[in-house]
């Protein structure tokens, strides 16, 4: 099956909110083996929506819009639709009667317009909105189905979810379904991991292979259809191992997660800490750590030294590495590695990751911006300082500093699980 996704509202061309429907459907759909070809964004205007619905038919066998169910003028979908395919709307009494009681049972009148958001169209099926008012629409019409459901996002998933996917499986054939597995990557960018698997993209069939780019993170989205997950399995694994046998170094996890849980889950299990000394990248690495749940458990704290005085103070780094005429200055190894090892001892960690460089837009200490040294010190170990040349702006600078960072302190903890 083919679909198409059309969100339909004038305040999505104007930017003032953020598609995220589409993104929540293609990926329901691609799980249910619905393939999305097609992503329509049309305003409220039902000359507009018509031709899209004209042009969705056309290509698609399956037509999903979100938006436009509710009480205004403005909400149209229905009676776009309606018009399209020659149905009259008629009113869904259940929808009607859970809309009045709930009304009654706040003390507040009910205006006429607020039941236009329980009209549906002549022979078509129900979706309950559990979440809100508007009562939604699957209808299959001349070969082609479709769904409407509404835009808030907390009423239309819930919808879809319980009900929608269930309507639109019962309209599908067999054929088994699709089956997604990601490989995360990290310490190498998106064209030198395409150049070491050319051959795999270009001669792929099933599973198909896709990669794509986040800032300091590579994802492969290898895919297959089948009837089952023993079936998909048997498909994924042998390419997922010839990958790993190419990218092992890079690749820090088979399931949709960023580097920091990773760090987290081989922290969590060996039952050792961390903790931060940050300059340039100002407080991001403690920030992306902490967004993983429970991080409490392995990160100590961090220390944004974003000044010499600070970095002398609270780190122990010597003024003389700091400052002076022959002085390496902030952005060095010395001072990385001064960092790192003050942090571990201060906070009494088992490992101190330090960042220390140029962020831009401007040279710093005569050091090109994007210069950025990374600091690794571990109880027992000696001190690995790492240099780094880093590209792009003031914010990508620090994005890919810390993902760097996260991913050398990864090697280091994967290196000694094995």
């Amino acid at each position: 099956m083919k679909a198409e996704i059309i969100a339909v509202g004038t305040e999505l061309l104007l930017g003032q909110i953020v598609n995220t429907n589409a993104q929540f459907l293609a990926g329901q759909c691609a799980a249910m083996g619905v393939h999305v070809y097609f992503q329509t964004v049309v305003g409220d205007n039902a000359e507009r929506l018509t031709q899209s619905l004209e042009i969705a038919r056309g290509r698609a066998d399956v037509v999903i819009c979100t938006g436009g169910l509710g009480p205004t003028q403005d909400d149209m979908t229905k009676d776009v639709l309606a018009a399209y395919t020659g149905r009259g709307l008629v009113m869904h009494e259940p929808s009607l009667a859970y809309m009045t009681s709930l009304f009654q049972s706040r003390g507040t009148p009910m205006v006429e317009s607020n039941k236009r958001q329980a009209l549906m169209l002549e022979g078509s099926d129900p979706l309950p909105n559990d979440t809100g008012l508007a009562v939604g629409v699957a209808l299959t019409h001349e070969g082609t189905h479709y769904l409407l459901l509404p835009g808030p996002p907390k009423e239309m998933k819930p919808m879809f979810e319980r009900y929608g996917s269930q309507w639109l499986a019962s309209q599908m054939g067999s054929g088994g379904r699709l089956y997604s597995r990601m490989l995360k990557f990290a310490g190498i960018g998106e064209s030198a991991l395409e150049a070491k698997l050319l051959d795999l993209i270009e001669g792929q069939n099933d599973p198909t292979i896709a990669p794509y780019a986040k800032e300091g993170e590579v994802t492969i989205r290898l895919t297959t259809q089948a009837n089952d997950k023993q079936e998909a399995d048997g498909k994924l694994d042998p390419t997922q191992q010839e990958i790993a046998s190419r990218l092992g170094e890079y690749l820090y996890a088979d399931e949709e997660i960023p580097i920091e849980q990773t760090i987290y889950r081989l922290l969590k299990e060996r039952g050792e800490t961390l903790a931060f000394a940050e300059s340039c990248t100002g407080g991001l690495l403690s920030d992306l750590l902490t967004n993983v749940p429970d991080s409490s458990s392995v990160l100590a704290g961090g220390i944004v030294s974003y000044t010499n005085a600070v970095k002398h103070a609270m780190l122990g780094v010597p003024m003389e590495l700091l400052e002076g005429e022959d002085a390496p200055g902030a952005v060095s190894e010395e001072t990385a590695r001064a960092m790192a090892e003050g942090v571990l001892s201060r906070l009494g960690t088992d490992y101190g990751v330090s960042v220390t460089g140029v962020a831009g837009p401007s040279p710093s200490e005569g050091k090109p911006v994007g210069l950025v040294y990374l600091g690794l010190a571990q109880r027992g170990r000696e001190t690995v300082v790492i240099k780094t040349q880093q590209w792009g702006n003031r914010e990508s600078v620090k994005w890919k500093s810390a993902k760097a960072a996260l991913y050398h302190l990864w090697r280091r903890l994967a290196e000694q699980a094995n």
